[in-house]
């Protein structure tokens, strides 16, 4: 009889998937989808965007596996992942906003032969989506002033790198190096506050 993966320990399950056991990372993924989905879907109004990033943040833990300490719980690493990989995703949005309002359906259901509509937005999730995006901003005041001015005008002002490195007078790796840490800072503030 085959061995029930599904009682095995995250330990057991990192692993087996390290050494190319394609059944322990079907496993993982499964045990832990649910729970990264919740994490993320918060801070999109659209489905595609939470499962894309659901998609993209199990890849990079994936991707990661050698690093991962096997002795330490996966879900918190997996937060983590989702919750940066999801900032990111918001910022790609905000520059790509203009071309999605294109696509969104509002009004009734334009479908044909009575599917489902291209969208399905309820108000709940735009209460959830609008009290993410407050946090989010909140947050940002919170951070220090060298990370917050960079961040303000990459996230707000929506500005090239270039373009706050020319405005601030600043070298444009540090530009690079204060957004890339200012993510961080935000990424470590959104998961300290939801588990208040």
């Amino acid at each position: 009889m085959g061995m029930d993966y599904k009682l095995l320990s995250d330990r057991e399950l990192v692993l087996k998937a390290r050494g190319g056991d394609q059944l322990a990372y079907r496993v993982i993924y499964e045990k832990y989808v649910k729970a990264v989905r919740s994490r993320v879907k918060g801070f999109f109004q659209w489905q595609a965007d939470v499962d894309d990033v659901v998609s993209e943040s199990f890849e990079k833990f994936f991707g990661k596996l050698d690093s991962y300490d096997p002795d330490r719980d996966i879900l918190p690493w997996l937060f983590t992942i989702a919750t940066r990989t999801a900032l990111d995703r918001l910022e790609i949005n905000q520059r790509e906003d203009s071309k999605k309002e294109g696509y969104k359906v509002s009004g009734p259901d334009i479908s044909h032969e009575g599917g489902e509509g291209l969208t399905e937005v309820n108000p709940e999730d735009e209460v959830i989506s609008d009290e993410v995006h407050e946090r989010l901003m909140s947050f940002l005041e919170e951070l220090p002033p060298r990370y917050k001015e960079v961040m303000e005008k990459y996230m707000i002002e929506e500005l090239e790198y270039a373009d706050i490195a020319q405005q601030l007078g600043l070298e444009l790796n540090t530009v690079r190096t204060r957004i890339r840490r200012g993510k961080a800072l935000l990424a470590e503030m959104m998961l300290r506050g939801e588990e208040v």
